[in-house]
This record gives structure tokens, sequence and C-alpha cells, in this order.
């Protein structure tokens, strides 16, 4: 057992594990926890599937290592941020360094950082020990708010903005793709200044109008078995991923019978299309009705946003992840990504209409609509974090922090 300790300790060793996590974490990063192999991440570096198992036993060991490795490499960024005086400089160092180090994995300088938020996928035990490495870097990110100028925040307010921040590293590489690396540190800055100034001009006032959720909803009465049967996927495909969210699981939380779910959607994958298809039309009414609205482009971007976040903790929530996007067969991919650029685009379009007639702060339209979309998005979870948030408070809690400023303090009314 000696001699085995020892040679799992030597260079060679060593280096042909971390060749075995690079192949395995580009794999999870395309095909998802559950379409990672033991035999697709040998056949990457040239080994047997049993060569493999020497290193990791099961799959299972394979894509927990994977995410323990990039969870370790967050956590060291968030502590090296953590440690700068204010918040303002904890968020600039944390961005910064989060970027230098999505530059280094595209520019082929280090391994490859894996998406995180496929971890749901894992099974136990691995997933209890993967979730608690992740929470260990959410405290330390939470870290970024202390300090006596925010006092005044709950812990529930800290947490909320806790989980919108590392939304927006997670996502942030998704719209990275457009730029060139050499661009990235540039970026971190705009990034920065959005969360830190928010969109809101020194003038605007927060008084967002939510929208009627039943409107919205726009369920035909004779569709209403099909779109109870979505929401449920919806709810079960966010919790565990989409290729944890099997038929059997979706026919149990309805408590129909596995043939019920095809005279719904013929095969699985129709059945993350129409989520998506449901997602996305959701978010395209309410945002012609807002465009639709009187007021400036402030007034519009502020109900569409507060009315998406209530949409979120209603009954006719949650909308599907993009989280899911990681895991679905590629020929799929690639038409949801667009339907979502599609909607960021129209944000984009108001944001910039907004500078233009001054009632938005002049920022990057793009990044500021990429910011947006995935703080509504991430509202899914709010209820997850901070346990017994209100419908009618997300939008307070939630959005108003990325569109009037990250360290901006609560109304005196709890506004």
């Amino acid at each position: 057992m000696a001699e085995r300790s020892l040679a799992r300790s030597t260079p060679r060793y060593e280096k042909k594990r971390e060749a075995i996590l690079d192949a395995a974490t580009q794999i999870l990063n395309r095909a998802g926890v559950r379409g990672l192999t033991l035999g697709d991440a040998a056949a990457a570096v040239g080994l047997s599937t049993t060569s493999v198992t020497y290193y990791f036993k099961r799959k299972e060991d394979l894509a927990a290592a994977c995410l323990m490795r990039g969870i370790e490499t967050l956590y060291a960024i968030a502590e090296a941020a953590c440690a700068e005086a204010t918040p303002e400089a904890r968020l600039r160092k944390l961005l910064a360094l989060h970027f230098e180090r999505l530059r280094q994995g595209v520019a082929g300088e280090a391994p490859p950082l894996p998406v995180l938020n496929d971890l749901r996928a894992l099974n136990p035990p691995r997933k209890a020990q993967v979730f608690e490495a992740f929470m260990r870097v959410f405290r330390k990110v939470r870290q970024v708010f202390d300090g006596p100028e925010l006092a005044a925040l709950s812990r529930g307010r800290k947490t909320a903005r806790t989980h919108m921040l590392l939304e927006q590293l997670f996502w942030a590489e998704a719209w990275l793709r457009r730029y060139d690396p050499e661009d990235y540190a540039r970026l971190a800055e705009r990034v920065s200044g959005i969360l830190s100034g928010g969109l809101a001009q020194p003038q605007a006032r927060w008084a967002p109008e939510a929208m009627d959720l039943e409107e919205i909803a726009g369920a035909d009465p004779q569709e209403i078995s099909r779109e109870t049967f979505l929401l449920a996927a919806t709810r079960l495909i966010n919790s565990r991923g989409y290729r944890g969210a099997s038929v059997e699981l979706i026919s149990a939380e309805l408590n129909v019978t596995k043939g019920s779910f095809y005279h719904h959607i013929d095969a699985k994958d129709d059945l993350v299309v129409a989520c998506f298809e449901r997602t996305f039309e959701v978010m395209r009414r309410v945002q012609r009705k807002a465009m639709a609205g009187s007021g400036d482009q402030w007034s519009k971007l502020v109900d569409a946003a507060a009315t998406l976040a209530e949409y979120q903790l209603s009954d006719y929530g949650p909308l599907l992840r993009t989280s899911a996007l990681s895991a679905v067969p590629e020929h799929i991919r690639g038409k949801m990504v667009e339907q979502s650029n599609r909607v960021s685009d129209r944000f984009a379009g108001m944001i910039s209409d907004g500078i233009a007639e001054g009632s938005i702060r002049p920022v990057d339209p793009f990044i500021a609509a990429q910011m947006l979309n995935a703080t509504l998005n991430a509202g899914a979870e709010l209820s997850f974090w901070v346990p017994g948030v209100k419908q009618k408070a997300a939008p307070a809690v939630f959005v108003r922090p990325l569109l009037m400023g990250i360290f901006e303090l609560p109304a005196p009314r709890g506004g």
C-alpha cells in the first residue's frame, strides 16, 4: 500500500492525472456531468479506460475532481480579492483576477475552468462534498460586502448580491467568446464599472411597475395541461440538470403515466426545446409590453426587469436556467443560444436608446444587457439562497443592485 501511495505522489503520476482532468473538464463543459464518461476522457489522452481507473475509479470521482479543481481556483481568486481594503477594490480585484484566469484558459496558458452550473447533476456523496466546497467560495465572495459602509445591508441582501455577482463571473465566459483574449482586462473594468455604478443616472428613481403576470404567462386555456407539464419539467431541469431530469421523474412529479409524457412531447430533446421556447417567449412578451409603454427607457427597463424577477418566484415560474445549455445536445444548443442572444440584444437596444436620451448612464450596452440577462436568469434560484424571500421583494432585493449599483444601500423603508 505504501508503494502504491508513493507511486501516486510522483511527478509523472501528477502530470498524467492533470492531463486527464484537463481533457475531462473540456468534455464536462461540452456535455455536462452526466455526459462525461471515463472512456471519452481516456481516449482524449490516449489511454485505455482501465488505465484511467488507476487515477479515478468512477466517472463520479472524475467529474467531482474536475469541479473541485475549478472551485479551488475560484477560492484562491476570491481570497486574494478579499485582502483588499474596500468593497470597491475587492470587486475590481475579483473581476480582474477571474477574467485574467479566463484569458489564460483561452490562450492555453492554464487548464480550462469547469462550468460549475452542472454541480447539481452529481450523485451523493460527491455532490455534498463538492457543494460544501462551493459554499466555502460563496462565503468568501460574500466578504466583498463587508465593511462599515455596508453595515446597513442585511445578511439576506448580502447573500442575494453574492449570488448575483457569482452569476456574472460564470456567465461572462459565455459572452467573452465574442472578444479577443487580449481585451479581457479592459472588459473586466467595464463589468466592474457597471456593477459599481449601475445603469441609473444620478437623478433616476427606482419605481418599478410590475406587469400582470397572468397576462405575461399567456397560457391558452386549451394548453393548460401542456403548460403544467412544461413547468414541472423546467423545475426539474433547473434542480437536476438536463440529463438528471428523466421522463420518469417528470411523470412522477405530476403523478401521471410515462405515456402521458409522449402525449405532450415526442422526445426528451423536444422537451428541453419546448421549455426554452416557453422561457424566451415569456421574456419577449415582457420586453414588448415594456417597450410599448410610456416613459423613458430607464423606466421601461426597470419595469421589464422587475416583472421578470417577480415572475421567477410566482406560481408561473421559474423560467428555465441557461445553465441547462451546458448539457443539451450540440444541435439544440446553438439554436437556443441564438434565441438567448436575441433577448439580450433587445435589452441592449433599450439600454442604447436610454443612453442616447440621457435616462441611462453611459455604459457598454452589450455587456450591460448580458449582465442583466444573467441576473434575471439567476433569479430562478433566489429563494434557495434567500429562503422566505417574497415575490414582491425580488426586484428590490436582487435586480435593483445591478441597475442602481451593487453597493447601493436599501431605501430607508426597505425599497
